[in-house]
């Protein structure tokens, strides 16, 4: 059923004072905490690989030890969706209507409604994060667990118990993000750099990332984690994660990623058969993980 003369009745008789129903819109959050990219594949896929381990003890006159395990381990995919939306509005609504810069093809929210679809889409790879998302593969473990598999072992980037937001829950996370191993075992370069909370977390975050001497103490010690190069991007919020406990800090590995396929267009064209005048939107684009050392998640439940 297309848009009416009928469903902007008050728009066709002059005299109206205004037209509300626009408001501003969140800035796009996603790219603080997605690395972009661009694809021209139907997908793309992520080899992890497994290199060498380490060096051995050579006895005078020994064999060199060979070590043969180097190959991939994990595979990570991105599948590309598409999504669209759509709206007609008859030929007369449209020749009758007095407010068209209010309520015209160009003003009725698609590119506003794509872009929180967009926001949510993003976030779900974070809401989700505490459960197997099959599409992923990857480990076949959630993205926050305590037992991402290497060879001869685990590592976690996620507490067990999840911890709550606070100075010291931060400096483990820091701390635990620093002994992350790459497949074979050996240490990596891996720092904390941005904290991610949601709505209900922003002024605790505030507090945590801006303070030189330790929030809610009397003392004058410093902020330690901040004085040593902690976290030196802050904290972003994101309004769309749903948990008003989970908190995340990103790391220097690049982990949660983003590829547009196709960007956001928008298509007008007229029905020849009822003279509606049809409005498209249409974009596509994918989310997933690369890697889940580029992330320390934290999801208590109260």
């Amino acid at each position: 059923m297309a848009i009416t003369r009928g469903s902007e009745r008050d728009l066709l008789l002059p005299g109206l004072a205004g037209v509300e129903g626009k408001y501003p819109q969140i800035i796009r959050q996603w790219p603080g905490a997605f690395a972009r990219g661009f694809s021209k594949m139907a997908m793309e896929r992520i080899a992890e690989m497994r290199y060498t381990g380490l060096a051995q003890l050579k006895a005078e006159g020994s064999a060199t030890v060979f070590d043969n395990a180097p190959g991939e381990r994990w595979v990570w995919q991105i599948e590309h969706n598409a999504y669209g939306l759509g709206t007609a509005i008859t030929r007369e609504a449209l020749d009758d209507n007095l407010y068209k810069e209010h309520f015209g093809p160009l003003s009725f929210g698609l590119a506003e409604s794509c872009a929180q679809t967009e926001e949510i889409v993003h976030a779900n790879v974070i809401n989700t994060s505490a459960t197997v998302n099959p599409s992923f593969l990857g480990d076949q473990m959630p993205l926050a667990s305590t037992a991402h598999p290497i060879d001869n072992g685990t590592y976690a980037n996620r507490p067990s118990p999840d911890l709550d937001l606070n100075e010291s829950a931060i400096e483990y996370a820091l701390q635990q993000i620093r002994v992350f191993p790459d497949q074979a075992g050996l240490r990596l370069l891996a720092r904390g750099r941005k904290l991610v909370v949601p709505i209900a977390l922003e002024f605790t975050a505030e507090r945590l990332t801006k303070a030189e001497l330790r929030p809610g103490t009397n003392t004058n010690d410093i902020t330690a984690f901040l004085s040593s190069g902690g976290l030196p991007e802050a904290y972003q919020v994101m309004d769309y994660l749903t948990s008003p406990y989970l908190w995340m800090v990103l790391t220097t590995i690049k982990g949660l990623v983003s590829y547009e396929r196709v960007p956001f267009e928008l298509d007008l064209q007229v029905d020849p058969v009822t003279g509606n005048l049809l409005i498209i939107a249409y974009f596509r684009f994918g989310v997933g993980v690369r890697n889940p050392r580029g992330c320390w998640i934290s999801a208590p439940s109260a």
